[in-house]
């Protein structure tokens, strides 16, 4: 895929991760080159569009040309004794007051989901994220866990309901989430 697509047009990839995270820290790292990766093969880079992971993957996307979406919300607005604004990298905000039409439009814009350490928010995005993929409550698309961290619990998940893991790709690097890509139609949306 180009990156020439138009941002009307280009698949959105959403990437969900641990906010803490620092420029140098290999999970930051790990963020920013899935960031590059996926806006080099043509995907907007979408997250919930604060620090840590998500500004990494922008960053990323950035750099490689890309486009990003960053999907904030007020609920973290006084988050860590700090207001939270969207990172320096992010294109495109919107923003949402309630934390579940915020996780809902990141699950109904995007293409392909790729799912990094992270802690308890993280957690309740891949639950829901995968819940709607898995009861077919929307349209199939690839969830990408990558790493170690959830591992164990998506093992056992998938071992316990087989056909819960018919989406869900365990992978280690860029690399291997390009190859699935290769082969995936991204849904077709107007614009």
């Amino acid at each position: 895929m180009s990156s020439q697509n138009s941002p009307e047009t280009s698949p959105v990839a959403c990437i969900f991760g641990s906010y803490s995270p620092r420029p140098g820290e290999p999970l930051y790292q790990l963020a920013y080159d899935i960031g590059y990766a996926l806006a080099r093969a043509g995907y907007v880079v979408c997250n919930g569009g604060y620090d840590g992971t998500m500004e990494a993957s922008h960053r990323g996307a950035k750099d490689a040309g890309g486009r990003t979406i960053g999907i904030t919300c007020s609920i973290f607005g006084k988050y860590r004794d700090k207001p939270l604004k969207a990172n320096p990298f992010c294109d495109q905000e919107t923003h949402y007051d309630n934390v579940m039409q915020r996780i809902d439009c990141m699950m109904q814009r995007s293409d392909v989901y790729v799912f990094l350490e992270g802690g308890t928010g993280t957690l309740s995005e891949l639950g829901l994220v995968w819940e709607y993929v898995a009861k077919g409550l929307i349209e199939p698309r690839p969830i990408f866990i990558v790493g170690d961290f959830w591992r164990p619990m998506v093992e056992r998940l998938i071992a316990a309901r087989p056909a819960s893991g018919r989406y869900v790709h365990l992978v280690e690097t860029v690399e291997e989430i390009l190859a699935v890509l290769r082969d995936y139609r991204p849904l077709r949306r107007p614009a």
